[in-house]
């Protein structure tokens, strides 16, 4: 395992685990995981409860160990949370982030209609950051785009680097930004950037 420089970690505090103004958003998008399932599930139905949205999307495909996907485990446990079956809407074939888009915008597009969606908030894992809203402005730049993320580690996200298995998962995670943007997969995500919590 590598450690950071210094300067990385400045770096990875400044530009990628960034936090956005939260105002209430005509969808939030729910990338699917594995990880810290609770914890999202328990952000979704915070933000539904102070009303930060009016539709939801939950995106995840069947992952090992699993017979269910992760959408209809995280959309189900959000509706058990108190958040509207109703206008929860489920994408249950992707495999990776760039699939949670790409197979989640017919979906929006058939129930909701993508021009009628002006403000997303994302909502995933803290290491994976701004990699959400970056793969979510290559395939839909038109909306405004805003970042909730959660994690269950003890250490602040400031001092992200003093955890070995919180420093392992946010390298991974920085490591990929360039070869993806270099590849097309995300692009640059120029607003709202601050310091992290």
């Amino acid at each position: 395992m590598r450690l950071p420089t210094e300067a990385e970690i400045a770096a990875i505090n400044a530009q990628h685990l960034i936090e956005t103004p939260l105002r209430p958003a005509d969808l939030l998008f729910v990338f699917g995981t594995r990880e810290d399932v609770d914890a999202r599930v328990d952000e979704a139905a915070r933000l539904w409860g102070a009303g930060y949205f009016r539709w939801a999307i939950v995106s995840g495909g069947v992952t090992p160990g699993s017979d269910l996907p992760e959408c209809e485990i995280i959309a189900g446990a959000m509706a058990a949370r108190g958040v509207p079956a109703g206008i929860i809407l489920r994408e249950d074939r992707a495999m990776n982030t760039g699939e949670n888009v790409i197979f989640s915008l017919p979906i929006i597009e058939e129930a909701i209609g993508l021009a009628n969606i002006r403000s997303v908030i994302c909502l995933g894992n803290t290491w994976t950051a701004r990699r959400y809203p970056m793969t979510l402005h290559r395939h839909w730049p038109e909306v405004e785009k805003m970042l909730v993320t959660v994690d269950s580690f003890r250490t602040p996200r400031a001092l992200w680097h003093t955890d070995a298995e919180f420093s392992r998962r946010i390298l991974k995670e920085w490591d990929k930004i360039e070869p993806y943007k270099a590849r097309g997969f995300i692009a640059e995500w120029p607003d709202g950037r601050q310091a992290p919590r």
